[in-house]
């Protein structure tokens, strides 16, 4: 019987015996390597941002609100149409008509005041940035509200018709965005804010 099994069992060959063997064990530790070659994760680190708003000195926001009264008071006769058709527009006004009055009084007041408010504030350098920008506003918007009343200058005011009906829808144009205008550029200062005017904001910062 031992033979028998002997002769049913060939002996293993070259290549049955170098399946059979397994592959030699590689084990690794990370213990065994150095600490150059661990690669480290990299932390995150938190960042904390302030912003904190700086205050506008109390005196910066009264020469910067003061500023504004002067385009104000030089479109206050754009209004005159409005008045005569709105009495309460008038009204409302009645507390800063005397003032108006008294400022167009005096002669070349408004051409006083244009460069004093120029030369004096806006091309200060001891003053801050937010009072000469504010002022150079002021002084821009003043310019854009003359452009109409040269226009009539040049071309002419119209008594009746259809003429004195555009004119007459221009000046309300006009007087409305004045006071709007006046409006947000001074609760924006009482406020400490900057404000940024249309078709003024852009060439203010370009000249300074």
């Amino acid at each position: 019987m031992a033979t028998l099994a002997l002769h049913r069992f060939p002996p293993p060959t070259r290549f049955d015996r170098f399946r059979a063997s397994p592959p030699p064990a590689i084990h690794l530790s990370l213990r065994s390597m150095p600490a150059a070659t661990i690669p480290s994760l990299p932390t995150r680190r938190s960042v904390t941002v302030s912003m904190a708003r700086t205050a506008v000195p109390a005196t910066d926001r009264l020469v910067s609100a003061l500023a504004y009264s002067l385009p104000f008071l030089d479109s206050l006769h754009y209004g005159r149409f409005l008045f005569a058709r709105v009495p309460a527009a008038a009204a409302a006004l009645a507390p800063i008509l005397p003032l108006a009055a008294a400022y167009r009084s005096v002669p070349y007041a408004a051409f006083v005041a244009f460069f004093a408010l120029y030369l004096g504030v806006v091309r200060n350098p001891s003053l801050s940035h937010y009072v000469r920008f504010n002022a150079m506003q002021a002084v821009v918007l003043d310019v854009l509200l003359a452009l109409p009343a040269l226009l009539q200058r040049v071309f002419g005011t119209p008594s009746r018709g259809v003429g004195f009906r555009v004119m007459e829808m221009g000046y309300h144009a006009i007087f409305a965005f004045s006071v709007a205008c006046f409006l947000y550029a001074l609760l924006s200062c009482v406020l400490g804010r900057t404000p940024h005017l249309p078709l003024v904001a852009t060439a203010a910062d370009r000249q300074l």
